[in-house]
């Protein structure tokens, strides 16, 4: 599962803990990406404080692990490089690709899909705010196009971004309960995003 995790909330921890149930997978990889190509732009906190948000929030939970497999302050990372490198250092593993519903949508534009449906199965987590007839188009496009193995994943939706916590942050207001309180603890001693004594 990556993502810029800026920073990371309770529901990316809900789509983990739901793909580790759903797919009985052995443990969820949590992959802060260091240079995300959809973000070269990106402000808010440091690739250092990211990693400690995600290995804050994972740290009681045995089956969540922290990778740093994307994290590189050189060049772009992307999915189809970082899968291939995986399944050479662990051959005999199979890889789910955790996804949001609006990648699922964009997938087609991303580098390599090709490569990336070869080398694994793609989980699309379902969104209130997408009609399920749209996705279930997409998934039957992109298995179709790819000859992709691409499963929905079933899990409690949360309205809740990174983005939205930021802004909160910014504005003082409380973001108790959006992320766990390790992180939220975290944020306001490093004083990341701002008016961090109120959230």
């Amino acid at each position: 599962m990556g993502g810029t995790f800026d920073p990371i909330h309770i529901g990316h921890l809900i789509l983990g803990e739901s793909a580790w149930e759903q797919f009985e997978l052995e443990k969820v990889l949590f992959m802060p990406s260091g240079n995300p190509p959809h973000k070269q732009n990106r402000h808010g906190a440091t690739n250092e404080q990211r990693v400690e948000m995600v290995r804050r929030a994972i740290a009681s939970n045995d089956h969540f692990e922290l990778s740093l497999a994307e994290m590189h302050e050189e060049g772009y990372v992307y999915t189809k490089e970082t899968l291939k490198r995986l399944r050479a250092e662990h051959p005999d593993t199979d890889y789910y690709f955790i996804m949001g519903a609006d990648s699922v949508l964009t997938f087609h534009t991303w580098k390599g899909p090709q490569e990336i449906c070869d080398q694994c199965v793609l989980v699309a987590a379902v969104r209130d705010q997408m009609p399920a007839e749209e996705l279930d188009a997409q998934i039957l496009k992109l298995k179709e196009r790819y000859h992709a193995d691409i499963r929905k994943l079933e899990s409690p939706n949360l309205d809740i971004s990174s983005h939205t916590i930021r802004t909160r942050c910014m504005e003082g207001e409380s973001i108790r309960y959006y992320v766990p309180d390790e992180v939220r603890e975290y944020i306001q001693n490093e004083d990341i995003y701002g008016n961090n004594e109120s959230c």
